[in-house]
């Protein structure tokens, strides 16, 4: 196309197609009459409850799947729980231990699954 002129011709109405959501929802369209959710949420958002023996770790609240996520990690930190040779292996204390079913060791994917089997909907 080097060398050739292209030519565009505006109509006067720019506005057509090219407002944004957040216009729209600034503006009060359609998107701004639905209400925000409470609470809950899908997938990670979804608060779950612990079980007891979990409560142990992450509180008792109902707390959304990457709270506890985060607060089980917060726990191996703070304890020094992860293996020092091989870091995806996270090393069972007690408390640990149960959620473990038992194991003194697991791989922190294992963990997820584990950790999960003590969490209700």
């Amino acid at each position: 196309m080097r060398g050739q002129s292209v030519s565009f011709r505006f109509d006067g109405d720019a506005s057509i197609g090219t407002e944004s959501p957040q216009t729209k929802f600034a503006r009060g369209d359609e998107l701004a009459t639905k209400s925000p959710s409470k609470g809950g949420g899908k997938g990670l958002a979804a608060e779950v409850q612990p079980s007891s023996d979990l409560a142990a770790i992450v509180g008792d609240k109902p707390i959304p799947r990457s709270e506890v996520t985060k607060r089980v990690w917060d726990y191996i930190k703070e304890k020094g729980l992860q293996d020092k040779e091989n870091r995806r292996m996270i090393n069972a204390d007690d408390k640990l231990r149960v959620i473990f079913g038992g194991k003194n060791q697991v791989s922190m994917f294992e963990m997820t699954a584990l950790v999960n089997k003590h969490l209700k909907a």
